[in-house]
């Protein structure tokens, strides 16, 4: 086999570590809005999206340590991240643990992003790569989720949990707008540099 051919094998791998977890998680995803929608364990769902979220970046280590990484696994990872992250949003307003403008902000983010990807599929290049403040503020969102959770709780540590997540939910949401301003400029020129390739 050729060092192609190895290279072909390997990123097109499906049943993979990484690609298992983050399966995974996407399949405990109902899990997680049934548990906060409809019987309130909050207690349980905190611990699942904990435990989401210590998959999350498992994955991730995962592929590097054990050299996993595959076409799907680059889809697929983000694909769940911004899931969990507009799931946990939706259900935190329908608890009332955030104001709706905030998700609304964050989950117009997304959309806003998806209408720039034609510009790229139109003119045959990939979706542009995802950029470390985009992954920062990902990581951001993700830590300070289970934060404001957790501050819904009943225990000694509610307020300095509460205080916390939202301290990294405003950073992150602020990230996480700033690299939307910076994805949108780079499809801007995507579409003033490369021309339309005919289908």
């Amino acid at each position: 086999m050729t060092s192609g051919e190895q290279e072909l094998a390997v990123t097109d791998r499906v049943l993979t570590v990484p690609n298992i977890l983050s399966m995974a998680r996407l399949l405990l995803l109902p899990v997680f809005a049934y548990l906060l929608l409809v019987t309130h364990a909050d207690g349980w769902a905190l611990a699942l999206l904990m435990l989401t979220g210590f998959t999350d970046w498992l994955d991730g280590k995962l592929a590097r340590i054990l050299d996993q990484s595959s076409k799907l696994g680059a889809l697929l990872d983000p694909l769940v991240d911004r899931l969990y992250v507009v799931t946990t949003l939706v259900t935190f307003v329908a608890r009332d643990f955030i104001p709706w403008w905030v998700a609304a902000i964050l989950i117009g983010r997304d959309l806003i992003l998806a209408l720039t990807l034609p510009i790229y599929r139109r003119r045959g290049l990939p979706p542009p790569e995802v950029i470390y403040l985009g992954k920062a503020a990902t990581f951001l969102l993700m830590f300070a989720l289970p934060l404001v959770l957790a501050g819904y709780g009943d225990w000694a540590i509610a307020g300095f949990t509460h205080a916390f997540g939202f301290a990294f939910l405003i950073w992150g949401t602020v990230l996480y707008v700033w690299t939307a301003v910076i994805y949108v400029l780079k499809a801007a020129r995507i579409a003033r540099s490369y021309e339309v390739v005919p289908r």
